[in-house]
């Protein structure tokens, strides 16, 4: 089987501000198995009640956006990534800012840093990032995506054709 999810020999669950003595672990769940997925789902369900901005969660990802129209709207925005970093601190996570990125999605030709930080580190920005497979470009050109779909669809062709070729007749 799988890597298990990491975790003590021993755990407790604190219900109400009440925590019960510890209890030893004997089992744990496969990492990546659909199980791992729905307790994690679990686990995280009501950071989106602690936002104001939009925040979408899929599995393991987490993000987070604002409309831009000013530089109060970069506080706000700021503010919210403090929550996030106190949600985390208060359920016993820790976030990797180091896997985070801010981008700015905009045709305009000059932009501003925005200078996000979570907790004590940096977000670093960027200029495109992949979303539920999906390019996405900070100038919103889709060229970068474009291009990755037409390279995996050479890649399946050549692999056919390869098939075809050298392949026996119960292959073919």
């Amino acid at each position: 089987m799988g890597k298990g999810i990491p975790c003590r020999s021993k755990q407790r669950v604190r219900v109400g501000g009440k925590q019960p003595k510890e209890v030893k672990i004997t089992s744990v769940v496969p990492q990546g198995s659909v199980l791992c997925t729905l307790l994690f789902v679990l686990y995280v369900n009501d950071i989106w009640r602690n936002f104001d901005p939009s925040i979408r969660l899929f599995a393991d990802m987490c993000k987070m956006y604002r409309i831009i129209t000013n530089k109060n709207d970069i506080k706000n925005l700021q503010k919210d990534l403090k929550i996030l970093g106190e949600w985390a601190v208060e359920n016993g996570m820790k976030i990797n800012p180091g896997k985070s990125k801010a981008i700015i999605f905009t045709r305009a030709q000059v932009k501003n840093p925005m200078g996000l930080c979570l907790g004590d580190q940096k977000i670093p920005e960027a200029s495109s990032c992949k979303y539920l497979g999906i390019i996405l470009r900070s100038d919103l050109n889709w060229g970068d995506q474009v291009n990755y779909t037409a390279q995996k669809t050479w890649k399946a062709l050549h692999f056919v054709m390869r098939v075809l070729k050298k392949g026996n007749r119960n292959t073919k």
